[in-house]
């Protein structure tokens, strides 16, 4: 059992005390009582002194018990605590290479991608705002994976997490595909789970970047919006490949589809449309800088591969779409099944 502490009774108090001990994101928490955690415990079949890693970049153990206080912390109802364990399991991953994440000077976070039949039952957003406040299954599932980021793994901000200028999504960043409004398969089918499945995607991303096309009435017009804002040199993707994240609302989504474009066809139009002129490199990214997956191509791809690009369904009504660069090919993303609540 984790260690049990007197704090204060009023709210302002807790807060402070937290606060004061750096076991807070600044916000208001609830305090995780003995009752609280064991009611979250319950929601799952796993012991409570279960390990399921360590988490970088302090290398602390983490318990199931101890994501139940995390999640207790940060507002969440029992039930997303499976859906906190499967994001920060996927995390460990060796490929996602989480202690580069929570280290750099890049303004990484880890980006939650939920799928299947428990975006419903737990009432997540995929539709309008869902980058943004308003659900809390959203907001808390995302915010207690930074508290678990914050007190297992010790990525204070300016101690362990070096981030330069950090950003918002540090207090939480979670979001479900919009898979009733996708003309194409989800994310989850798309990494081989069934649709039985609920799963949990990571991808070590930056904040969302608008995608803003209210004319364009042809596949090929919304594509050429998209590649035009990815032709990013400030973009770690630019010079360090990775897995960049195409967010596409519904509406750029059924132009694309009755165009005949599915996701295979927009990664490959980004991998010929998006690149940047290696001239610039000369000037702003300088040439040591320069990838060298091509190098005797005049205009270099912001991705390796058509593959690189995640493809997925975000939002409601309204012609905006986003896409969100990477801390570049220092981390991988993953998908993981979330466990079954029993």
């Amino acid at each position: 059992m984790t260690e049990t502490v007197l704090v204060p009774a009023d709210q302002d108090g807790l807060d402070d005390f937290f606060g004061d001990n750096g076991w807070s994101d600044g916000l208001p928490i609830v305090a995780p009582t003995r009752e609280r955690v064991d009611r979250f415990l319950a929601a799952i079949s796993w012991p409570a002194d279960r390990v399921i890693g360590e988490m970088p970049p302090a290398n602390g153990e983490i318990t199931v018990e101890g994501l139940a206080v995390n999640s207790v912390m940060a507002g969440c109802r029992p039930e997303y605590l499976p859906v906190v364990i499967a994001a920060v399991t996927a995390m460990l991953e060796p490929e996602f290479n989480l202690f580069a994440v929570q280290s750099t000077t890049h303004p990484a976070s880890p980006l939650i991608i939920v799928n299947g039949p428990v975006v419903d039952q737990l009432g997540m957003n995929s539709r309008y705002g869902a980058f943004g406040p308003g659900c809390r299954a959203n907001a808390t599932i995302g915010r207690a994976a930074r508290l678990a980021l914050l007190n297992i793994g010790g990525a204070a901000p300016g101690v362990l997490d070096r981030s330069t200028q950090g950003q918002s999504s540090k207090y939480s960043f979670c979001v479900a595909e919009n898979e009733l409004e996708s003309p194409w398969e989800p994310l989850s089918i798309e990494r081989g789970f069934g649709p039985e499945a609920s799963t949990v995607t990571v991808v070590g991303a930056e904040n969302p970047h608008n995608l803003n096309d209210h004319g364009s009435t042809t596949g090929e017009g919304v594509l050429a919006t998209f590649s035009g804002a990815m032709n990013d040199l400030g973009a770690n993707n630019a010079y360090r490949g990775g897995e960049p994240v195409l967010a596409v609302g519904p509406e750029h989504a059924a132009i694309l589809a009755a165009d005949g474009y599915g996701k295979a066809e927009i990664r490959q139009h980004i991998f010929d449309h998006a690149r940047i002129p290696r001239a610039l490199w000369n000037h702003g990214g300088r040439p040591e800088m320069a990838p060298d997956w091509f190098p005797d191509e005049e205009q270099v791809p912001i991705i390796a591969e058509p593959d690189s690009l995640l493809v997925i369904v975000l939002g409601g009504f309204g012609r905006h779409s986003a896409w969100l660069p990477t801390f570049g090919e220092a981390t991988r993303s993953v998908t993981v099944r979330i466990p079954r609540s029993e």
